[in-house]
């Protein structure tokens, strides 16, 4: 069992912003998978099934926290334990802002950079998780941070973060049905 977590902020005025991307790699895999994210359980929306990669059944819980991002963690911590998930198999999709525009990076455990969404999920699960991080550019303004993230793509932004999170869907099932090692290889 994976728990396939996308980081991101509830409600309509969030729902084409830079934060929440993990959010929109959640949706093209619920697209991709034909599972339906709309079961609320344990502050957060799931999908729950079996998938088939490369003849292979896997079976996978997609979610999207409802904690808004600041709290993604306790979220993640209660679908781990409900569902009996070793952190070795959770997998937590998130934008990072140090990464260029569309970069994909694969990585496991880390510090959370920042990042109050991963620092969350760190802070309640102790151990290492998979991590998948999406590019979104850095503002020239350090100051303007958080109206950044908070704001969507431009014209001009939107077929990189179209790939990337065609790319990142693609990084979660090769992580799914390959491993850690060859996903790094593959989209690092």
């Amino acid at each position: 069992m994976y728990l396939i977590v996308g980081l991101g902020n509830i409600g309509k005025e969030y729902a084409n912003t830079r934060h929440n991307v993990g959010f929109m790699v959640i949706d093209e895999l619920s697209k991709i998978w034909k599972l339906k994210v709309s079961f609320a359980k344990n502050n957060a929306l799931i999908g729950r099934g079996s998938i088939t990669i490369d003849s292979e059944t896997y079976n996978v819980i997609l979610a999207k926290p409802l904690t808004y991002m600041n709290l993604s963690g306790r979220a993640v911590k209660q679908l781990m334990s409900d569902f009996s998930v070793p952190p070795s198999h959770i997998i937590v999709i998130h934008d990072d802002l140090d990464l260029p525009l569309g970069k994909i990076r694969i990585r496991v455990g880390g510090n959370d950079a920042g990042h109050k969404g991963v620092r969350s999920i760190k802070e309640l699960i102790e151990e290492p998780i998979i991590r998948v991080r999406i590019g979104i550019g850095r503002p020239d303004d350090k100051s303007d941070v958080i109206d950044f993230v908070l704001s969507p793509f431009s014209a001009e932004e939107k077929p990189a973060i179209t790939q990337a999170v065609k790319d990142a869907a693609k990084a979660v099932e090769t992580i799914v049905s390959k491993g850690i090692e060859i996903a790094q290889r593959e989209f690092n």
